[in-house]
């Protein structure tokens, strides 16, 4: 998902009046991040995942949970592949490329995007490969396969605002030890809900809201638990879920108070004219109740209001910027 920082760019507009070019910025900014990665790994226990959060690249802060995933966890293979990177400017595991040197596999829909990624000094400074394709359950498998990746994986970090649950389960060509899935809070905390699978998808054109995407965090634990992984925790803006194989997670959740899932507060909702609306986080799925979603416990479609109630007491509490009942 992608959401504008205005402060990010201020403060990088005024810096490009000291430093003479991106590539200094970019440099400073590692530079940060190694630091903050040193502190990262000193905290051996934490109480919730969203701890050791710190931003580099990252759009929130993953940067800081993959660090401490993997160095936890310790012999990770060192490859990754992510999914809807844009130009990978802002991405999850940008960092991680610079910082740990890992091989990495980027797909996005957009040709533009990814010859912008090609010309960029990431792509000769490390091995990283760039795959320009729209993404389905059909083809996922052989465009990762044809890029040289197979077998176990470090990282899996899926982010097409889309069928994400369909193309998700799809994947049978990589075992990786970590997945990043991006949920939508819009859908709740109660049930394993999702759009339905079309291999056109777009969110764009299948709402004018921009919220009807993606599926619930549910659905995300339900398709990891078939699959062998379990939920160690989401960022604290409540976008992204973190799972670790189910023969590494002991490594993890021994070192985590409590595991926590987390709603999302984003207003970037859109108007039939185009122009933001700013809705409420709360009345977020009110806007989508006639829009079809399938429980994938049951494989059952109803509309988003048939599904019935959708959030927990917990996540009703958060979405009112209250402290997390005890």
């Amino acid at each position: 998902m992608r959401v504008a920082d205005t402060i990010k760019r201020k403060t990088l507009g005024s810096l490009r009046g000291v430093f003479a070019s991106q590539g200094q910025l970019d440099d400073l900014a590692f530079l940060a991040g190694q630091t903050a990665a040193r502190q990262v790994r000193a905290m051996t226990k934490l109480r919730s995942l969203y701890d050791a959060e710190f931003r580099v690249s990252s759009q929130w802060g993953e940067d800081g949970i993959i660090e401490w995933l993997v160095h936890q966890l310790e012999s990770v293979p060192e490859t990754f592949i992510e999914f809807g990177v844009e130009n990978y400017r802002e991405s999850s595991t940008r960092f991680l490329l610079q910082h740990r040197n890992w091989r990495g596999l980027v797909i996005d829909g957009s040709r533009d995007h990814v010859d912008f990624i090609r010309k960029d000094r990431i792509s000769w400074r490390h091995d990283l490969s760039a795959i320009a394709s729209f993404i389905t359950r059909e083809n996922i498998n052989s465009l990762i396969s044809d890029a040289g990746f197979g077998g176990e994986l470090g990282i899996l970090s899926i982010d097409i605002d889309g069928v994400d649950y369909w193309v998700w389960e799809a994947i049978t060509c990589v075992r990786p030890q970590i997945i990043i899935a991006e949920y939508n809070s819009a859908f709740g905390d109660l049930l394993p809900l999702t759009v339905p699978y079309a291999s056109d998808f777009s969110r764009s054109r299948a709402h004018y809201s921009n919220l009807y995407y993606g599926l619930s965090i549910r659905a995300a634990e339900h398709l990891a638990c078939k699959r062998g992984y379990k939920l160690v925790g989401t960022n604290r803006v409540g976008s992204n879920a973190f799972f670790v194989r189910n023969d590494r997670a002991a490594d993890i959740l021994g070192r985590l108070d409590v595991v926590e899932d987390r709603p999302s507060r984003f207003r970037e909702s859109v108007g039939v004219d185009g122009k933001m609306t700013f809705t409420a986080p709360a009345k977020r799925a009110s806007s989508l109740a006639s829009l079809p979603v399938v429980d994938v416990s049951r494989d059952l479609q109803m509309t988003l209001e048939q599904a019935g109630p959708l959030f927990s007491p917990r996540w009703q509490v958060l979405l009112n910027g209250q402290l997390t009942p005890p």
